[in-house]
């Protein structure tokens, strides 16, 4: 069964598909780049790979923008359980863009900082490194808000999941779990940020459901009984 004649192994392939540049920006650019609790040393990486740190701001562009395809491809695949949840879930998905898209501004003005334009010359350069720092912790914190509605947007979609009755249930009870994750990852490193790496650490099972969702789609695929009795029609015909 192709692609185009599955809903969820479209959706899975997209899932996949926004994910990949995601995950480059959020992981790998931080991870090879920043050094923390060293601004010098940050902003010398930044510096002298330019080119890799605004790639890493343009996947996280081209994965939140095409994440709303995502969302819209699962309302597609889901809208005939409950329209009103399936309608819920795209919302949670449109409301984090802007948020995302509003956070790289600050990896745009660490980028503006460590080049030291003209008119931050009257700034010298530890001062420049330490703002960049400053931009570049904010543009974390701001994950730290989207990550409300990453948790949130799960919720409407583990419960349409586990009534589908064409998903395992078991996949819906996992998104479920690792939305509630999200949320109360974001909650504590606002509130108790001296626990926000355990709770990290601890919540890393609960991460994986998006993971396990995305492959059944991919490898498995998905229907709505309506959409799979048209075509058994349509074939028979």
């Amino acid at each position: 069964m192709s692609s185009t004649r599955n809903i969820g192994r479209f959706a899975g392939l997209l899932y996949v598909l926004t994910g990949i540049p995601g995950f480059f920006a959020i992981e790998y650019v931080p991870s090879k780049l920043i050094v923390h609790g060293n601004a010098a040393a940050t902003a010398s990486n930044i510096a002298a790979n330019e080119t890799l740190f605004r790639l890493g701001i343009a996947g996280e562009l081209i994965g939140q923008a095409g994440f709303i395809f995502v969302a819209l491809a699962l309302y597609h695949l889901l809208k005939g359980v409950n329209r009103r949840y399936a309608s819920l879930m795209v919302t949670m998905v449109v409301v984090q863009i802007p948020i995302a898209f509003v956070n790289e501004l600050n990896s745009i003005a660490a980028l503006a900082l460590v080049r030291g334009a003209d008119f931050l010359s009257i700034f010298e350069k530890p001062q420049r490194d330490a703002m960049a720092m400053l931009f570049l912790n904010l543009h974390h914190h701001g994950f730290v808000v989207a990550e409300i509605f990453w948790g949130l947007w799960l919720l409407p979609l583990a419960l349409l999941v586990y009534r589908s009755r064409f998903l395992p249930r078991f996949l819906g009870v996992w998104l479920a779990i690792d939305g509630l994750a999200y949320v109360t990852l974001s909650l504590t490193t606002v509130l108790l940020p001296q626990y926000s790496d355990k709770v990290s650490t601890y919540s890393q099972p609960a991460f994986f459901g998006e993971v396990a969702f995305m492959l059944w789609l991919v490898i498995k695929g998905a229907k709505p009984p309506a959409l799979e009795a048209a075509a058994l029609s349509s074939a028979a015909a």
